[in-house]
């Protein structure tokens, strides 16, 4: 459904210029609809998902690395720390069921099917993640210690 500021005629570059005008709205739009997100990861990736979201990082892939550094340079939130964690409990879980085969020698279809499997295993990931999370965060301290220290000399 379209919205009020859809209609507006908005000259996003101030130059008068109309082709310009045009393009820097679409750009605007692309960024506000239609992007993968961290959110919309709920399920499986469609191959055209896949090519769109691959599209959408090599895009901002210098926005990503500026990121990055960045978030490199700060303490992790209990968010963020909640997350790696997850993620982590995952991949351990993931070692298992292929046998210690890297994820990134599997077919897409393999990894589909684990997904499912893993999706299944809900409450596994919730207790490995919360028997993880003080290995992390003490870890992430000893991490952002010692690039202070290494950024001092």
């Amino acid at each position: 459904m379209y919205s009020f500021k859809d209609y507006l005629a908005v000259d996003y570059t101030q130059t008068g210029d109309e082709l310009l005008a045009l393009k820097a709205k679409r750009r605007k739009q692309d960024t506000t609809s239609g992007d993968i997100g961290e959110d919309d990861f709920d399920e499986a990736l469609t191959n055209m998902q896949r090519q769109k979201a691959k599209q959408t990082f090599r895009k901002n892939k210098a926005k990503i690395a500026l990121g990055k550094k960045k978030a490199a340079k700060k303490i992790a939130s209990p968010e963020q720390l909640q997350k790696r964690a997850d993620k982590a409990a995952r991949n351990i879980l993931i070692k298992k069921i292929t046998k210690d085969k890297d994820k990134s020698d599997l077919s897409f279809a393999q990894r589909t099917n684990i997904e499912k499997q893993l999706d299944k295993k809900k409450a596994a990931i919730k207790k490995i993640a919360k028997k993880l999370l003080p290995k992390l965060r003490i870890a992430d301290r000893e991490k952002k210690a010692a690039a202070k220290a290494g950024g001092e000399k």
